[in-house]
This record gives C-alpha cells, structure tokens and sequence, in this order.
C-alpha cells in the first residue's frame, strides 16, 4: 500500500478534533499506525481515482472534471458533496470577478 514516491516530507500530520477516552478517562488521539495507514488507504484511492480519470478523459484527448463525477457517479454522498464544492467554486469566481470590476472602477475614478 505504501508508495515508495512518497517519502517522509509527504506525509501529513493529522490531529483529531474528537480525541477518544480509554477507560481511565484519558483523552487521546489516534494511533500512529491507524493515521498512517488511513493515509495510505486515501493515496491509494484518490490515485486509482485519477488514473482511471486519466484513462476515460485519454479518449477524449483531455481530462476534465466531468471524469471525475462519472467514476463517483453511483456514490451519491460524494457526487452531491462534489456538486456542491464546485458550485461554491462557481460562486466565489463569480464573485471575485465582480469585485475586481469594482476595483477597476475605483482606479479609475481617483
């Protein structure tokens, strides 16, 4: 599971916002081992992921977002969190968009 490309720069600390209890009522985070191999398990999914995008957008000459929401397309949970991140992305492009007009405007009144 572990990608020899990846070395110790590339791994990511995570910390849990939840910690657990033991039976002492100590609280603490999660292993070590359970993190790392989370991590990998995610590395692996999110790059079979992109290379069957990759392989399904070879056909077209290109690869585009829509390859993505085809291969996630039976995970509804995922394609409606996926819908909804890129129509936020939609909403903040449109909206700097409109305040790089307004500044414009601004420069040239002054």
């Amino acid at each position: 599971m572990s990608n020899p490309s990846t070395g110790p720069s590339s791994k990511v600390k995570v910390e849990s916002s939840q910690p657990s209890e033991t039976s002492f009522n100590r609280k603490r985070g999660p292993l070590p081992e359970t993190v790392t191999l989370v991590e990998d398990i995610f590395v692996e999914y999110v790059t079979d992921l992109a290379h069957k995008a990759q392989d399904i957008g070879s056909k077209r000459g290109k690869l585009s977002v829509e390859d993505f929401l085809f291969l996630i397309r039976k995970d509804l949970p995922k394609l409606n969190r996926c819908t909804e991140l890129l129509s936020m992305q939609e909403e903040l492009k449109q909206a700097r968009k409109a305040f790089e007009v307004d500044e414009e405007k601004l420069a040239t009144l002054e």
